[in-house]
């Protein structure tokens, strides 16, 4: 019990850790040294709460300890030989290893929209996923502000697909540091994505801050967590995106200064 304890501790260190590091970068980058390019990117102008930076981060601090709890099962798990997480880089083919991180994060992407839908429910959204709304104006911090339930529910889908889908710890690791970042940068508040990002083929399906932030102020819309597809595809994207996207990059546009 003890070694689980402490596996779960340092695992911890790591996903708090992790979180802190790329929502303070983020933060940095772009409300701070290049406020002034990105200001006119800024989504929702709505003022946010006082004391939200906070609030929002002590909801992440306990979602990262029910994090390292599931990763210290996992890693249990692998110990003992029951999921299908391999080391040897000659076990399965380089191609494989690209082919496993795509397969994981559209898995992880149709079980997260069907979940993300469900928590919309009236009788659930209250008990589960309002927390994470209490945030309309969102920033970096609110990338892993949720209630513990919702943590729960997050956290189960991973594991599930390890036990199922062989993954290189390297991938694994890749895995980790997209959903993180990703989260941060949809979370973000502010367009960061080059105003034709939407005119090319990965852009069509890729989901930024303009693309979240309709979600956390119409609430009925863009259920995605990494593409666009689901939301696509089930009519459940808003209207007004592509419209807001080019008027966001369009002021950045115009307000950067001419060549003499």
């Amino acid at each position: 019990m003890f070694d689980f304890l402490q596996i779960t501790f340092f695992f911890f260190l790591g996903i708090f850790g992790r979180y802190v590091f790329i929502a303070l970068l983020f933060q940095y980058l772009f409300k701070h040294k290049y406020q002034s390019q990105f200001a006119p990117r800024q989504v929702n102008t709505k003022l946010r709460r006082t004391h939200q930076d906070w609030r929002e981060i002590g909801h992440s601090a306990l979602t990262s300890v029910i994090f390292a709890v599931v990763g210290a099962a996992i890693m249990t798990a692998w110990q003992k030989g029951w999921t299908q997480i391999y080391t040897d880089f000659n076990q399965h083919s380089a191609l494989w290893m690209v082919v496993s991180v795509g397969l994981v994060l559209f898995l992880h992407e149709t079980y997260y929209y069907w979940l993300h839908r469900w928590m919309h429910r009236p009788g659930v959204y209250k008990w589960v996923h309002q927390s994470h709304h209490d945030s309309i104006t969102t920033s970096a911090w609110t990338s892993f502000s949720f209630h513990p339930t919702e943590s729960i529910l997050q956290a189960l889908v991973l594991p599930i697909l390890l036990f199922i889908i062989p993954v290189h710890y390297a991938a694994l690791g890749l895995i980790l540091l997209i959903m993180t970042t990703t989260s941060v940068i949809n979370h973000l508040n502010t367009e960061i994505y080059p105003s034709n990002f939407y005119n090319n083929w990965w852009g069509k399906w890729w989901i930024g801050a303009t693309h979240h932030s309709l979600h956390h102020s119409q609430f009925k819309y863009n259920y995605g967590l990494y593409f666009r597809f689901w939301d696509k595809w089930m009519r459940t994207e808003s209207p007004d995106f592509e419209q807001l996207f080019a008027q966001k990059t369009k002021k950045m546009c115009q307000n950067k200064p001419k060549r003499i």
